[in-house]
């Protein structure tokens, strides 16, 4: 059988179905795309090709069971996914080591990398933010880029485009008016 790609909002859906109606046919169609990137994730953390299936199963079998405790509003469904797998691997990683001191000298840094699940998070708010900005009118977009990414004023925007600065204003007010609804559902 050959599944479509899970998109955010698909991957809401499924989980929906699961936890309303224990829906077989989206759980494996869940399974079917989020198995092997949880695995891969696995992989990338280090953990052996077995340890790694084993975490992704056990992963989506709590999201199985706990399909009814997922909630949009707290984040994208991937992203809920991702902190179960990523917290399954904790877990194991607790049980399976043994406490070691560490030396005396050994001072430990903070990762500077960006978590896996926020990666995605980001990436899906940065896909639905351009989204947006394309829909708008070239006008509305050209002054909402000049403003955001070069970070002109309003009176700067009106000399570069030699129009007046009511006019770049209420430019500006139209393509928040346009924006909002379909950027508020991304905080």
């Amino acid at each position: 059988m050959v599944t479509q790609p899970v998109t955010a909002d698909n991957a809401t859906a499924l989980l929906r179905a699961i936890a309303t109606s224990q829906d077989e046919q989206a759980f494996t169609e869940l399974f079917s795309n989020y198995a092997p990137r949880i695995k891969s994730y696995m992989l990338r953390q280090g953990a052996e090709a077995s340890l790694a299936e084993e975490l992704a199963q056990e992963a989506l079998t709590t999201v199985w069971r706990k399909a009814s405790l997922y909630s949009p509003e707290k984040g994208s469904a991937t992203t809920w996914i991702f902190t179960i797998a990523r917290n399954l691997r904790i877990d194991r990683l607790r049980r399976e080591r043994a406490w070691q001191e560490l030396p005396q000298e050994h001072e430990e840094q903070p990762s500077n990398d960006t978590p896996p699940d926020e990666n995605v998070s980001l990436n899906e708010r940065a896909a639905a933010v351009n989204e947006a900005l394309n829909s708008l009118p070239s006008d509305q977009y050209e002054v909402v880029t000049l403003s955001f990414i070069e970070g002109l004023s309003h009176s700067e925007i009106a000399e570069r485009l030699s129009v007046p600065l009511g006019t770049v204003k209420s430019r500006m007010r139209l393509a928040y008016a346009k924006l909002k609804p379909q950027v508020s559902n991304l905080e």
